[in-house]
């Protein structure tokens, strides 16, 4: 079989998948649901790993006018970012079939679900920016449900500001699309950037102007700073496995928006020295020690988590800001770590909710005697994020820190440390006291109350498997790093 016709097919069997879904009468049994569900999701992955470890690959679905293809390519960003993507997508969906057993309405989930897994395959393997475009806004359309999914009012309040902001952000990413359209030689994703220089002499400052329109739209999904309020919202009103997966891939779309547009198009050295960067490097500082800040205060437990996305992201987007080989090593080693650790956080959150019902930070002395598996595998994830050696968050800031001190650009290249070193704080202070005072509730608790919670299997495994990668990618990361500087040569 063609390579370009597995990409299609790993594009499109998810997306027609989950419309069957949608579309097909109630299923007589749950277990039926489960099934055909389940299968999408296997049939998926299988045929995104055959993409992802087949050879160089590309294909023109079709297209309308100069510059506007639909076009899909496979390249080393995208193996990298689709394989975050099976990975987390396919274990929170296993998880969901238990998790969601209290929940109404799973079919209109997991038809939503598996199709959504289609079109982040779409974006990963997007080969120019108007492909991206299209699917990045069918990502945000179609991704939606799974934040209203139970439809009370602070859920459709959540996905409302989730859909507001993502369409002014839209709206900031079609404005550069349009000057980029009239200033690059093509749109197509190129290695170095794809401005024409001749027809920029003398625009570079509506250019410039352009730029940071994409990084601020782009940003808004990223929840970068002073759009960032939608996460906090929508997080804590969506199931447990959605907000896995919204703070652990979906905000990356907005990662790997940016990653295209100043890396693909624009091209770093267009970019670096301007008040672009300057703004960029300023706006991702203060989104770092704000989420910590406003995450180490917050009681509610996923909200909690949700601030902490809003800080971790913006790790990432300080490390692409920097432009130098070490900041965007920690920045893409960041998007896989965190993936995986805060789909394991979530996850580990949600099963708590499941099992107790109990949501607040404060509710849960003791629960560590309750549910020791999960919670062991929360204090891994927390350890990762909060940068504790060999864990995989510790690698990533490392990277960040000395791309930081060795960018020389002045003012950050001290700031950035001290901020990200502030802001590791603050994460041990807002992640830790659930694992101590769940071990160690104190001589006052009342042990005769507690009974053991651990969640089924079903939910337990994926939590586990997540929570082992936190570590693992931290004790034998050389592979990934060889793979990621691979990447960093050929675009800086």
């Amino acid at each position: 079989m063609g390579q370009s016709v597995l990409i299609l097919l790993a594009i499109f069997i998810p997306v027609l998948w989950g419309l069957v879904l949608l579309v097909k009468p109630e299923f007589k049994n749950r277990k039926a649901l489960l099934t055909v569900s389940g299968a999408g999701l296997i049939i998926a992955a299988v045929l995104g790993c055959a993409v992802i470890f087949g050879g160089e690959q590309e294909v023109l679905l079709f297209s309308f006018g100069k510059n506007m293809n639909i076009f899909f390519q496979v390249d080393a960003v995208s193996r990298l970012f689709a394989t975050v993507v099976t990975v987390v997508w396919v274990l929170a969906g296993f998880y969901s079939f238990e998790y969601m057993k209290h929940e109404k309405e799973e079919k209109r989930y997991f038809g939503f679900y598996v199709l959504v897994f289609g079109i982040l395959y779409a974006l990963v393997f997007a080969g120019n920016m108007i492909t991206y475009y299209l699917f990045y806004e069918m990502m945000t359309l179609l991704s939606m449900p799974l934040i209203l999914h139970s439809k009370t009012k602070e859920a459709i309040m959540g996905g409302l500001k989730y859909m507001l902001y993502s369409l002014f952000g839209a709206y900031m990413v079609l404005f550069g699309i349009y000057f980029l359209n009239k200033y690059a030689l093509t749109l197509n994703f190129t290695v170095g950037g794809a401005l024409d220089m001749q027809a920029v002499a003398g625009n570079e400052g509506i250019l410039l102007v352009a730029a940071f329109a994409m990084i601020a739209g782009f940003g808004v999904k990223a929840g970068m700073f002073p759009l960032h309020a939608w996460l906090p919202t929508a997080h804590p009103v969506a199931p447990a496995p959605a907000s896995a997966v919204m703070s652990g891939i979906i905000v990356k779309m907005g990662v790997l928006g940016i990653l295209r547009v100043i890396f693909s198009l624009f091209g770093a050295d267009f970019i670096r020295g301007t008040w672009v960067q300057t703004v960029w490097l300023v706006l991702s500082l203060i989104t770092v020690f704000m989420g910590s800040m406003l995450a180490y205060r917050e009681k509610i437990t996923k909200k909690r988590l949700a601030y902490s996305t809003v800080s971790q992201i913006s790790y990432i987007l300080f490390g692409m800001a920097l432009l130098v080989p070490e900041g965007l090593t920690g920045a893409l080693l960041h998007v896989i770590f965190h993936a995986v650790i805060k789909s394991t956080l979530f996850m580990c959150a949600g099963a708590i909710i499941y099992k107790t019902g109990k949501t607040s930070v404060d509710e849960l002395k003791g629960i560590g005697k309750e549910m020791p598996i999960t919670i062991w595998c929360y204090t891994f994830a927390a350890a990762a994020l909060i940068g504790f050696p060999p864990a995989s968050g510790f690698i990533s800031k490392w990277y960040l820190a000395v791309g930081a001190l060795e960018s020389g650009i002045a003012t950050f290249s001290w700031l950035g440390p001290v901020v990200l070193l502030i802001s590791a704080l603050l994460t041990a202070g807002y992640l830790l006291p659930i694992t101590v005072n769940g071990f160690l509730p104190g001589k006052d608790f009342d042990y005769g109350s507690l009974k053991k919670k651990e969640p089924v299997k079903m939910m337990l495994i994926p939590i586990m498997i997540l929570a082992v990668l936190t570590i693992l990618l931290g004790v034998f990361p050389t592979p990934l790093t060889e793979y990621i500087a691979g990447i960093v040569n050929m675009v800086l």
